[in-house]
């Protein structure tokens, strides 16, 4: 039995390898993607706060004197005093110092290296309607697990932790992979099972709404005509609809809709430490009216539990403490990879 654990080990491990190391460098640095993005676009995002913020209708006509022809499609408002605003344009999202409407410059349309990354770690940069990557990256998930499994029956009659600094040859990497493995294991599952949770979604959704006997909510599928001559409200204005349809949390995103569409507004609340949020407010843009409100505290049980898993996995649940140590787990998933790598290397040559 243990010889089979062990071929089990090796060779699922060697056939996925690549896997492991593309999705354990990149999951290391997208942990700490919105922070690394301001720190590589410091002049765009950062700002001295001076006072109140202008309006986002003042931030939009300062846009539109600065590219004329050019009108906003939406607004980012992050939730720090000291970054900028965005403001969605054809060209691409402009920075906008919130104090003083000053022009900070624009990202362009078109992914950057965090996107691509971001791009790798999901779906390994394949992008078609069969969703290829996805695939492939989620039965690498599975390949995973079973290293894991495999690898602490191996561990555990020894449970050897110790690393001994006069170690050399197959031994040190022997060592190496044993602690590394035993103080990434629990990280690396939880990493794992929420990864093959997203992974294969078409079944794990249904899934957490029949355990939770809940139902998916849905937004409407029409918004109202509006009336003969309305005008339709600021973004400002709904804004201020949005945050008292879900008291307690945050707008940070508005689109600005068609003749004929509606508000689509993306908030957060304190707890909620994902920088896309978990919580949506439609407005009707003439009545003000709230057509629908979802928010991560109030959403369907089913919901609740596809947001905390997403959260565990990304290590967003507890903001900086919880990335740092899944950041870690993933730099000692690429050791553990490494150190397996060259003991099986030198057995070979042996």
């Amino acid at each position: 039995m243990r010889k089979l654990l062990f071929n089990v080990h090796l060779y699922v491990a060697l056939v996925s390898g690549i896997f492991v190391l593309i999705l354990g460098l990149t999951g290391a640095i997208i942990a700490f993607e919105p922070e690394i993005d301001h720190v590589l676009h410091w002049k765009l995002s950062y700002v001295t706060p001076q006072g109140i913020p202008k309006p986002l209708t003042e931030l939009g006509e300062a846009v539109g004197k600065a590219f004329p022809g050019e009108q906003p499609g939406g607004y980012l408002v992050p939730g720090a005093p000291n970054l900028s605003y965005g403001v969605a344009t054809k060209r691409g999202l402009v920075a906008v110092n919130p104090y003083t409407a000053e022009i900070l410059g624009v990202r362009e349309g078109g992914r950057d290296f965090l996107s691509y990354l971001h791009q790798l770690h999901l779906r390994l940069l394949i992008g078609n309607r069969a969703d290829t990557g996805k695939t492939i990256v989620s039965w690498a998930g599975v390949a995973m697990l079973l290293v894991l499994i495999s690898g602490l029956s191996l561990w555990w009659p020894a449970k050897r932790i110790r690393i001994q600094t006069k170690a050399t040859g197959r031994r040190f990497w022997f060592d190496i992979h044993n602690a590394s493995g035993a103080f990434s294991f629990l990280f690396l599952l939880v990493l794992t099972f929420t990864g093959l949770m997203i992974g294969f979604e078409e079944k794990t959704v249904p899934m957490f709404y029949s355990l939770t006997g809940s139902q998916p909510s849905h937004p409407p599928q029409r918004i109202p005509p509006p009336p003969p001559g309305a005008k339709p409200i600021s973004p400002d204005q709904a804004m201020g609809v949005a945050r008292g349809a879900l008291p307690g949390s945050q707008p940070f995103q508005i689109n600005i809709p068609g003749p004929k569409g509606a508000y689509q507004i993306r908030s957060r609340f304190p707890e909620d430490l994902t920088p896309g949020g978990r919580s949506r407010v439609i407005v009707d843009q003439y009545s003000g009216q709230v057509l629908f409100a979802e928010g991560s505290r109030t959403a369907p049980a089913g919901a609740r539990l596809v947001i905390a898993n997403r959260a565990i996995h990304t290590g967003d649940i507890f903001g900086i403490p919880s990335k740092t140590a899944m950041c870690l787990a993933c730099l000692l998933a690429v050791v553990q990879l490494a150190s397996g790598l060259m003991m099986w290397l030198k057995r070979v040559r042996r």
